[in-house]
């Protein structure tokens, strides 16, 4: 469980830096939107967890190596997120009015558009938890994640594959933890939702 849990913070934090930053430069700068979008759209073209798959098994097992191949495959949808955050919130008329009082690009950007993002930014980051800790579980089980003696939740579901039949428990507990967190953390990013956008 803690590597699972360490795994899905860290995926969490790199796709949440890397889209943010993505994000804002789409949103912001038309010309690079046009190039850095289409680029984006190629990689969502392909399945995360496909895409995932690939990336670990050119890379090698390993934590960090999964934590980088996850990020990879997740970074895309954090970007577009952001983007369409941007787009809104650049034609609100605070971000006009700083624009008008002579606010710098970075100054209106770092000052008043990222904020404006961060219920966004959090909602989605909740959801990449929840699928990166799914995703661990799915690449360990397949032998491409954290390898032995190194624990993990996919790998010992994977493990007692060959013992269900005489000890199910072997398979069903590690399997129950696992949708037990991912159910949990869905449910985290919903009420996240809720608080920031009363609206829903």
């Amino acid at each position: 469980m803690r590597v699972s849990l360490a795994i899905g913070l860290s995926v969490v934090a790199v796709t949440t830096a890397a889209g943010v930053a993505a994000g804002l430069v789409c949103g912001w700068f038309e010309k690079a939107d046009r190039v850095i979008s289409r680029v984006l759209d190629g990689f969502m073209a392909f399945p995360e967890i496909i895409l995932a798959i690939t990336l670990a098994a050119i890379w090698g097992a390993g934590e960090w190596n999964l934590v980088f191949a996850l990020s990879f495959a997740f970074f895309p949808r954090m970007a577009r997120v952001v983007r369409s955050s941007v787009l809104s919130v650049k034609s609100q008329e605070y971000v006009l009015s700083g624009r008008a009082a002579g606010a710098s690009t970075f100054g209106l950007i770092f000052r008043y558009v990222l904020p404006g993002c961060v219920s966004a930014i959090v909602v989605q980051a909740t959801f990449c938890f929840a699928s990166a800790f799914l995703s661990e579980a799915a690449l360990s089980f397949l032998g491409v994640g954290i390898k032995e003696p190194t624990p993990s939740l996919g790998g010992m579901v994977s493990a007692a594959r060959n013992y269900m039949t005489v000890a199910p428990w072997t398979i069903l507990i590690p399997g129950a933890v696992i949708m037990v967190t991912v159910l949990v953390i869905n449910v985290m990013g919903d009420s996240l939702r809720d608080i920031f956008d009363p609206r829903i």
